[in-house]
């Protein structure tokens, strides 16, 4: 069923056909040969004006038309291109020298509707009342908008008509990305921190690699994937949960330092820190451990906050969060000791079942003994880590992929740390046993057995590629979603996703925007 074209949709295709009549193409193929943005413009004008002998900069911009005023013969359009927007002022007699008037038509009988593409010729000028603005000399249509964009408007100090429902803001995007300030720069500052985490890693001589996403196998961490079927070979495949374990076989193969960044997915719940499908940054290096990788952790970080804020301090809600190396290193133990006032580490698991209990942990009774120590931390401990901490050493139990502590037994050299309440890294000494490792996988499958769904698989063939021999490596993931929601100050994952997943709607017109024209 076709949808009703509301009234305002009806006159733009009326205008879209009035411009063909006047054997003008809305659509037109040829490339249009741009040779500023708008801020550029601005900032030359400005360092140049009043100097001798500078002769005004003739311009080729083009972008959105995004306010007009009409004043006589004259009229003043406001063109939004990528980097920001622009005063431009058009003449009848300007953009038609010649008999032709059909351009006079379209800008001044107002066949031109906010939102659609224009091209400008023209040069710099200052005008009356001391607005940098083009002087066209030539317009050009290059793509009519059939759809009329909000128009937020803003009146001593109040804010009219915003696009701000979150629900019409992440559905269409496109349409976030262009009326509301601010948005886009959100995502460039996103590309910021991948372009220098792959500078520091490529600078530090590590590899960047691709590892499959459908995998036989879910593993590399614990979580409940989502599975897929392969027709021609009649098999499930899953999703991949993580990236640890393919990057692995490659130091085995004799990488001395690999990275992924891509997409990982699980089949888990959508809140404000999560999404199905998120994006994971995955770096292995041989002959490391877990001390040297937070010391290069700390050394990134600090390095991606001053690429992206200038600083190495982020305002975050109500938090300055400083990024400045060296973090503090705390084990788990100890931080549940020192925000519960229990120490765990000599109870025995009843004993721990009962604290978790009277802490108000639920679901205890299917839950070992790292489970217990994971539930207690998170419920207790890990929202009350502002500034960068790495937590430390964990309980077996809960780091299947993990080299033994050195000196603590029970305990592994992991860590993860800590930003702002969440967990922004996991990060271990890699276990290279292989028989330590079977055992360790045979272990999570008795949890499997318990009710843990979340329990890894068995991947013998991980095993057998251990068997050839690893040598001592020293692995982290960082979540970069939660590392954009960090450097950017944003409230949610939602926010630094460009198409977070959303739940289906059954009605589309809701979700339609209907915003006002002039």
């Amino acid at each position: 069923m076709a949808t009703e074209l509301s009234e305002q949709e009806q006159v733009r295709r009326q205008n879209l056909q009035a411009i063909r009549d006047l054997g003008i193409n809305p659509y037109p193929a040829a490339e249009y040969p741009t040779d500023a943005f708008s801020t550029e413009i601005v900032e030359e004008f400005e360092k140049t004006e009043g100097q001798e002998g500078v002769e005004p900069r003739q311009v080729c911009i083009a972008g959105r038309m995004m306010s007009r005023r009409i004043m006589g013969k004259a009229s003043f359009i406001e063109l939004k291109d990528s980097k920001g927007r622009i005063q431009v002022y058009i003449t009848r007699d300007d953009i038609c020298p010649d008999e032709n008037k059909d351009m006079y038509n379209v800008v001044f009988k107002k066949l031109l509707d906010l939102g659609d593409f224009i091209g400008i010729r023209g040069f710099v000028f200052r005008t009356q009342t001391g607005q940098v603005s083009v002087h066209a000399k030539q317009l050009t249509i290059l793509a009519k908008s059939l759809r009329p964009l909000p128009v937020v408007k803003e009146k001593d100090g109040q804010v009219y008509d915003a696009f701000s429902d979150p629900e019409l803001r992440y559905r269409q995007r496109y349409v976030d990305l262009i009326v509301n300030n601010g948005v886009k720069d959100t995502f460039l500052k996103r590309a910021t921190i991948l372009r220098t985490m792959r500078q520091v890693f490529d600078e530090a001589g590590f590899t960047e690699v691709e590892t499959p996403i459908l995998q036989q196998i879910a593993g590399g961490a614990s979580a409940r994937p989502f599975i897929t079927h392969h027709n021609s070979l009649n098999v499930d495949l899953y999703l991949r949960i993580a990236t640890e374990l393919y990057l692995k076989r490659l130091i085995v193969g004799g990488f001395e330092g690999v990275y992924e960044i891509g997409r990982n997915f699980r089949n888990e719940g959508m809140d404000k820190s999560h999404n199905p499908e998120f994006t994971c940054m995955e770096l292995y290096v041989s002959y490391k451990d877990y001390n040297w990788m937070m010391t290069f952790t700390e050394q990134l970080l600090e390095k991606i906050c001053i690429a992206v804020n200038g600083t190495t301090e982020v305002k975050i809600g109500d938090n300055i969060v400083s990024f400045k190396a060296p973090y503090r290193r705390l084990p788990i133990l100890d931080a549940i000791k020192e925000k519960t006032g229990h120490d765990l580490s000599t109870m025995s698991e009843d004993e721990m079942r009962k604290i978790a209990k009277d802490l108000g942990v639920e679901g205890t009774d299917k839950m070992g003994r790292g489970k217990l120590i994971d539930e207690i931390f998170g419920e207790t401990c890990e929202g009350t880590f502002i500034q960068p901490t790495f937590i430390t050493d964990y309980p077996v139990e809960m780091s299947p992929l993990t080299k033994m502590h050195r000196s603590k037994p029970g305990l592994t050299e992991r860590f993860e740390l800590m930003v702002n309440g969440k967990e922004l890294a996991n990060a271990y000494s890699e276990l290279n046993d292989p028989i330590d490792q079977e055992q360790r996988f045979i272990d999570q499958m008795k949890l499997a057995d318990k009710g843990d769904d979340e329990a890894m698989i068995i991947d013998h063939d991980f095993l057998r590629a251990l068997q050839y021999g690893m040598p001592p490596t020293s692995g982290i993931g960082i979540g970069i979603d939660r590392l954009a929601i960090l450097m950017t100050g944003q409230p949610t994952i939602q926010e630094v996703l460009l198409f977070p997943t959303m739940k289906p709607k059954t009605a589309t017109a809701a979700a339609d925007s209907k915003g006002d024209d002039e």
